[in-house]
């Protein structure tokens, strides 16, 4: 199979938007303003904690805020010299944060970027593990969300799918994204029945 016509390529996976369960947007902003705007979206790798984060960036931008979008990753685990200057200087109470992989910083790190970013109107982070910010939402995973994405990019009843869902889901401990991949290189080969 060709990498344009891989069902599972990186730019239909990216299509693929946080699937809320048990919520409502409207719920999930207002528990967000009842947490002044200040939290945490938490979960493990591959669990749709950076997707949801982009997917709140617009709703809060429909309420008048503006929001900044910045990120930090293992690979790049610190902020280029003067960004955090720069980024701060015309902070107001208008002014949401959207910090992508804020577990990068070390504990006096991430004060150090609390207290420079104290004019913000709010901070929204991800994170892997509780306690830097009050919880807004636990992103988690389970075999049928999985399923539910998986039969979203081949076109088909997830009920057809519960095998290999189950494998992969197993396989990489509940890493949605992880999963995605190695169905990636499955569909590549031809000799591997998808389902």
């Amino acid at each position: 199979m060709r990498a344009r016509d891989n069902p599972f390529r990186t730019e239909r996976i990216l299509q693929m938007r946080y699937r809320l369960q048990n919520v409502t947007w409207a719920e999930l902003l207002t528990r967000c303003e009842a947490l002044r705007y200040r939290a945490a979206l938490v979960g493990l790798h591959g669990s749709g904690k950076t997707t949801l984060l982009e997917d709140l960036e617009p709703r809060l931008r429909e309420r008048g805020f503006d929001t900044h979008f910045i990120r930090l990753s293992e690979e790049e685990r610190a902020f280029e010299p003067g960004f955090l200057k720069t980024l701060c200087a015309g902070l107001t109470a208008n002014d949401i944060l959207l910090f992508d992989g804020a577990e990068q910083l070390n504990p006096l790190a991430w004060r150090w970027f609390q207290w420079r970013t104290r004019h913000a109107g709010g901070l929204i982070i991800t994170t892997h593990r509780t306690g830097r910010l009050p919880t807004l939402w636990e992103c988690r995973t389970s075999p049928d969300l999985l399923a539910g994405i998986a039969a979203d990019l081949l076109e088909v009843k997830s009920e057809t799918l519960h095998e290999r869902v189950n494998v992969l889901f197993r396989k990489h401990h509940g890493n949605l994204r992880d999963a995605l991949r190695e169905w990636y290189d499955l569909a590549s080969d031809k000799t591997i029945k998808l389902r």
